[in-house]
């Protein structure tokens, strides 16, 4: 993989766990302004925290692709990235534009996958 290569991986990480972070500081401010007691109504107060249940529930996805992408931007700066975590071939370029934090080639995801639904028998 090219320096430019690896600086465009790089910046686009950068830039989506900065809009990760930054949305988790909205949702966190945000919530602290609505208060359940302020909806006299159960069926609204249900309303309110069925919505809370889905935002911390999406919260906690973007926490966990915050750490996938901490762990992208370590592989960069140890040369690792790109590289497929079983077979050591490097992960096409189009993959990585989809999915910047993969660890396996389409190859070797294809067959992970394989092996999940057979044990899922």
């Amino acid at each position: 993989m090219t320096p430019a290569d690896l600086q465009f991986f790089r910046d686009l990480l950068i830039s989506r766990r900065a809009e990760l972070v930054d949305e988790a500081g909205r949702t966190a401010h945000g919530m602290g302004d609505e208060v359940a007691e302020g909806y006299p109504d159960p069926t609204d107060r249900g309303s309110l925290e069925g919505d809370r249940n889905l935002t911390l529930r999406i919260r906690d996805r973007e926490r966990k692709l915050i750490s996938k992408i901490d762990e992208a931007l370590a592989r960069i700066a140890d040369g690792t990235f790109g590289l497929c975590e079983e077979c050591d071939e490097p992960i096409a370029v189009e993959r990585l534009k989809a999915r910047p934090v993969t660890t396996l080639c389409i190859e070797c995801k294809a067959a992970q996958e394989e092996r999940e639904r057979m044990s899922a028998r």
